[in-house]
């Protein structure tokens, strides 16, 4: 009975040296100075030291190969290279596609408890769209780059270069003085123009515009051409809006220039050399030209007219297709789509 006394008590005695020891100088790692704690992708706590920029990482210390390995930073004395290659520096628009992930690099993930209280890890794809992209918000309607016209235009003079030959105008048959172009379009159109063909204005949605061989023609300043009158809608439906222009193709496009004019059929606005872009032909309609032009919302301007040129009949549009370039000829007549769009 003594004998058993006396293991008990040496018993205790040794686990109150191990209980000290553990109080004195084995705390967890958590709260020992230069460690940090973080949770892996398999939901388990991990604990790595904080590398200063004088301490080199010894190989106890690596993280190992199932945790994720952590960014590499310079230090002091290490050289850098200055080898750029395209797995360093990917395209950015490709990169933003697969959500600023870099090939070889693991997909992000979150981690998160079931209903057993296991810990799941679920990897995802980054969004990485605009919301335009996404289609929560419409992007901003812009009107189409184009050359236009306007009565009150004033044409720039450059000052002559010293040892200009003044007869050198004369010669080339340029005039020596700027004029208005709107003002000599003018001489030639528009207040003989046949308004009996004229269409009225479909509002609330797209409508359709035809020019035929049938069509009234006219001498232009740019050229003989058939044309077609259209009587805009009121000021009040006007206001905040945009014209969208759309010539269809069939055997070839419609190039248009559009002309605006008062109620006098005075021209007051000229718009030439559309950069139109081309929409091509899908299972449900024909592949269009198109275009956004600004409309005034003052009263000035009653009706709009459409006519080619003849500078725009001796070119053509190349589209590229997955069977290569295609060449669509510019003709003479055509179907238009007309509507307005809310301008932002």
């Amino acid at each position: 009975m003594t004998r058993n006394r006396q293991l008990t008590a040496v018993a205790c005695a040794a686990l109150a040296v191990m209980v000290s020891g553990c109080q004195i100088g084995g705390s967890t790692v958590s709260s020992r100075e230069g460690y940090f704690s973080w949770v892996d992708e398999q939901g388990r706590v991990r604990y790595s030291p904080i590398v200063s920029a004088q301490e080199p990482v010894s190989a106890q210390e690596q993280a190992p190969p199932d945790q994720p390995e952590a960014p590499v930073r310079a230090r002091a004395g290490d050289e850098i290279e200055d080898e750029f290659t395209p797995a360093d520096y990917p395209d950015a628009e490709e990169l933003r596609r697969r959500g600023y992930v870099r090939e070889g690099e693991r997909q992000p993930y979150f981690t998160w408890r079931d209903a057993s209280g296991n810990v799941r890890v679920t990897y995802y794809q980054p969004d990485t769209r605009t919301d335009e992209e996404k289609g929560l918000t419409k992007p901003p309607t812009v009107a189409t780059q184009a050359k236009v016209y306007r009565p009150g235009d004033t044409p720039l003079v450059s000052e002559p270069v010293a040892g200009h030959d003044p007869d050198a105008f004369a010669i080339l048959g340029v005039a020596d003085e700027p004029d208005n172009y709107l003002e000599r379009f003018s001489e030639t159109c528009c207040r003989t123009l046949d308004t009996q063909n004229q269409q009225l204005w479909q509002a609330g949605r797209e409508f359709g515009v035809h020019v035929t061989k049938n069509s009234p023609t006219h001498g232009f300043l740019t050229g003989q051409s058939p044309y077609q009158l259209i009587a805009l809608p009121r000021e009040d439906q006007l206001k905040g809006k945009i014209l969208r222009l759309r010539s269809y193709a069939n055997n070839g496009v419609f190039v248009p220039s559009v002309l605006f004019l008062d109620g006098e059929l005075a021209p007051t606005r000229l718009v030439t050399d559309l950069v139109m872009e081309f929409e091509p032909e899908n299972w449900h309609r024909r592949g269009y030209l198109e275009a956004r032009i600004p409309v005034s919302a003052a009263g000035d301007e009653r009706w709009m007219l459409i006519f080619t040129r003849n500078e725009d009949l001796e070119g053509q549009t190349v589209v590229d297709t997955r069977r290569g370039p295609q060449k669509i000829p510019h003709v003479r007549t055509g179907e238009f789509g007309l509507t307005l769009e809310d301008a932002y």
